[in-house]
């Protein structure tokens, strides 16, 4: 069954109130009612009203001043408003509209035309919600590689800064992972590069579903290098993820048109404490530092981890 639409009328007169609640009930709508424009604007703090209806003149908060307050307020879509008002004159309907309503409607109001008017409003609160939707489809494709479905460079150049501050602000540790797929060009050069493809995308799939949901998460740095950004982890705790994915990968065989294949990877782990000093810590420090080590556990032999905390890494 689909759910009601939430609206909100804002009406001090009982009498109005009480009409106005019983066609919208009537209409199909699910009602809250309030006595001014304060009680609206605090309700709608506490819930969201994609629809309100408000009288002009009410106590304490008018429906005008509530206009302007409801447009200056964030809310979670857009809050389609209905003025309601004795008043007739072309000059009030243009203050109306001014201060932030959709739609004016002279009192007493015709049930008829106010059904009417609702749904003027419901048809521009669905083109909102698609015109959001699309954009947020357009967000996440414009931070996910296209291949393996993680996070693009884009995003880990972007939010891999946010992380450091959010862990400077609380005193966390954060730690990061940069793994490579040993020997990638022999797959590509062996099995042909839509099995390469497919290597990529097994290992992502394994490495998402190993890591801390909405907690960690994994961007693709580039080729076959992968970054695993871990929030409030020191890096000991990192080492433990990074050998625990270690295993994963090279116990796993991968299925390929040509028959099923292992791979192993080779991880560098890095990160900082709270107590590390200002200015020692950029999203730029941090990658180095992880390259190096992956750097250094691939002259030992890779299929190996190789850590160490931001303070005590050399070069």
């Amino acid at each position: 069954m689909e759910s009601r639409l939430p609206v909100m009328i804002a009406e001090d007169n009982a009498v109005s109130r009480k009409l106005l609640e019983k066609t919208l009930l009537n209409a199909g709508y699910e009602v809250a009612c309030v006595k001014n424009g304060l009680e609206a604007l605090n309700l709608l703090k506490k819930r969201f009203f994609p629809i309100v209806l408000t009288d002009w003149v009410m106590p304490v908060m008018d429906g005008l001043d509530l206009c302007r307050a409801i447009r200056q307020t964030a809310t979670p879509g857009y809050v389609f408003i209905v003025l309601l008002t004795a008043k007739d004159s072309r000059q009030d309907l243009i203050t109306g509209l001014q201060a932030g309503a959709d739609e004016y409607l002279t009192k007493p109001f015709d049930p008829a035309e106010l059904n009417a008017r609702l749904n003027t409003g419901k048809r521009i609160l669905e083109l909102e919600r698609s015109l959001r939707k699309a954009n947020e489809e357009i967000r996440i494709l414009s931070i996910t590689d296209p291949l393996t479905g993680c996070y693009n460079r884009s995003y880990l150049t972007e939010r891999l800064p946010q992380e450091i501050k959010r862990a400077r602000r609380f005193h966390h540790s954060l730690s990061i992972v940069l793994c490579d797929i040993d020997h990638f060009k022999k797959v590509n050069d062996r099995h042909g590069h839509q099995a390469g493809d497919m290597v990529l995308q097994e290992f992502v799939r394994l490495i998402q579903r190993s890591i801390r949901q909405g907690t960690d998460w994994l961007a693709r740095y580039g080729g076959e290098e992968f970054l695993i950004v871990a929030p409030e982890t020191d890096v000991d705790t990192a080492c433990i993820m990074a050998e625990r994915l270690r295993n994963i990968v090279c116990g796993h065989r991968v299925s390929l048109p040509s028959g099923e294949i292992r791979i192993t990877a080779t991880f560098g782990i890095t990160g900082f404490a709270p107590d590390i000093p200002e200015g020692e810590i950029s999203s730029e420090v941090l990658i180095k530092r992880a390259d190096l080590l992956l750097y250094r556990a691939k002259q030992r032999g890779r299929n190996r981890i190789c850590a160490a905390s931001l303070v005590s890494c050399e070069g």
